[in-house]
């Protein structure tokens, strides 16, 4: 059979590491996919730098859509990021020309992806993306596949490294967000500028893909409700162990009454829970199916090995002529369910107060919350501090967002509550 020729746009980390390991591991993919797989073509932005890996006899572009028509390339591998840009122009070049594209870029695929499969599906081309979503965990050919029989109730995880790093030493050194912060800067566990990643956009463009393809409706980014880290402070954690609770930065899309919740924010999870126990820079995914029950995959979801096993998994699986439908049904088939809005979401709350420490604060509290029918499980206070500033955490039974979203804000205008009220989501894990 004939050797399969890529062409790779962007030799960044992830693209080295496809091209190392296509060389390295040259006869084992060729033996898994009756063929041997080469990369025949690349673009980058400069020709001229060390990265690593031999790129002699391969084909120069420094335009990288000309990769959709250099004729020595079958298929194109996307590794450029952004959701605009070269990559969103080289991927539809690509799809147009007739040619299947392998991409690693959640954000075109989390704003784009329901034009670009309508678009690869007309032309019958394959729109490969396992490497989006969780690095080397195989989790959209997990939900894509293995439990493509199953009607799917939730789906949650852990999608973003850097958060999880940031959260696991906060807890385990007692130290500051913004500490934490720096040290994973210096040891390049995070960006320059960490936004994308403390801000909750990097889990949810990946969380709008999942969403997609659990709950088989279009990928739709806007309808994720998003919540970063910055305001985790080490207190909380102090207190969430206390507790019994871990807290994490969740991607959660679930099946409700009315729609699906698809949400991204710091949340509480017991410690006996799976998602509890993943620490530092890994990612997990927990599927819960009607059939399969619950299933959990974990390891490491970003870097060069990690995505590019994912890249060259969906290589392999386009030599063996696969040829699925990019989310899991044809896109006339998806459903329009509708997203479900945050003030509907309904659970329970973590909500850690700094108030003065004087008679009736408490009374003035508990007042409001059940004014606003805000049941109390359990409240936690150290000590006294007459005069002084104290923390005093509650914990509420179940309850609806929009009620707990007007009792904090009625809480914070209370003279002795002396910094907005902290208020974390309570999951099972």
């Amino acid at each position: 059979m004939a050797v399969l020729r890529v062409g790779v746009a962007g030799l960044g980390t992830v693209g080295a590491g496809v091209v190392r390991l296509l060389a390295e591991n040259f006869s084992v993919i060729a033996a898994r996919a009756g063929r041997e797989i080469v990369v025949t073509a690349v673009s980058a932005r400069d020709v001229s730098r060390d990265r690593g890996v031999s790129l002699e006899g391969m084909n120069w572009h420094a335009d990288p859509a000309g990769l959709a028509t250099d004729p020595d390339v079958d298929v194109v591998v996307e590794l450029i990021g952004g959701a605009d840009g070269a990559a969103k122009s080289l991927v539809e070049a690509a799809i147009l020309a007739g040619k299947p594209v392998v991409t690693a870029n959640k954000a075109l695929l989390a704003v784009h992806g329901s034009t670009l499969a309508e678009m690869a599906e007309a032309a019958g081309v394959t729109l490969g993306f396992e490497a989006a979503v969780a690095g080397g965990i195989p989790v959209i050919k997990v939900l894509r596949e293995g439990l493509a029989g199953n009607r799917l109730s939730r789906v949650a995880g852990i999608l973003n490294g850097t958060c999880n790093y940031i959260l696991t030493v906060m807890r385990e050194e007692g130290k500051d967000f913004s500490t934490v912060l720096a040290d994973a800067q210096a040891l390049g566990y995070a960006e320059a500028d960490p936004s994308f990643d403390i801000d909750g956009v990097d889990a949810a463009h990946k969380l709008a893909i999942l969403a997609a393809l659990a709950f088989g409706r279009r990928v739709d980014f806007g309808a994720v409700h998003v919540e970063g880290i910055r305001r985790i402070s080490a207190l909380d954690i102090s207190f969430a162990e206390e507790l019994g609770y871990r807290i994490k930065l969740l991607g959660i899309a679930r099946e409700i009454s009315g729609g699906v919740e698809v949400r991204v924010h710091p949340a509480m999870v017991p410690k006996g829970a799976l998602l509890a126990a993943v620490e530092g820079v890994f990612n997990a995914v927990l599927a819960e199916g009607d059939f399969a029950g619950t299933i959990f995959l974990q390891g490491r979801g970003a870097g060069a090995g990690p995505t590019a096993s994912a890249v060259v998994a969906d290589l392999i699986d386009i030599c063996r002529g696969g040829a699925l439908p990019v989310f899991g049904a044809r896109m006339g088939a998806l459903a329009d369910t509708p997203a479900v809005p945050m003030p509907k979401h309904v659970g329970a709350f973590f909500l850690r107060l700094m108030v003065v420490d004087q008679p009736g604060v408490l009374a003035d509290v508990t007042a409001i919350l059940r004014d606003c029918n805000v049941s109390l499980e359990s409240m936690l206070q150290h000590g006294r501090a007459p005069g002084e500033a104290v923390p005093i955490v509650l914990v509420t039974h179940e309850t609806s967002e929009a009620a707990m979203n007007e009792a904090i804000a009625r809480i914070g205008k209370l003279a002795s509550v002396l910094e907005a009220p902290a208020l974390i989501r309570i999951e099972p894990g």
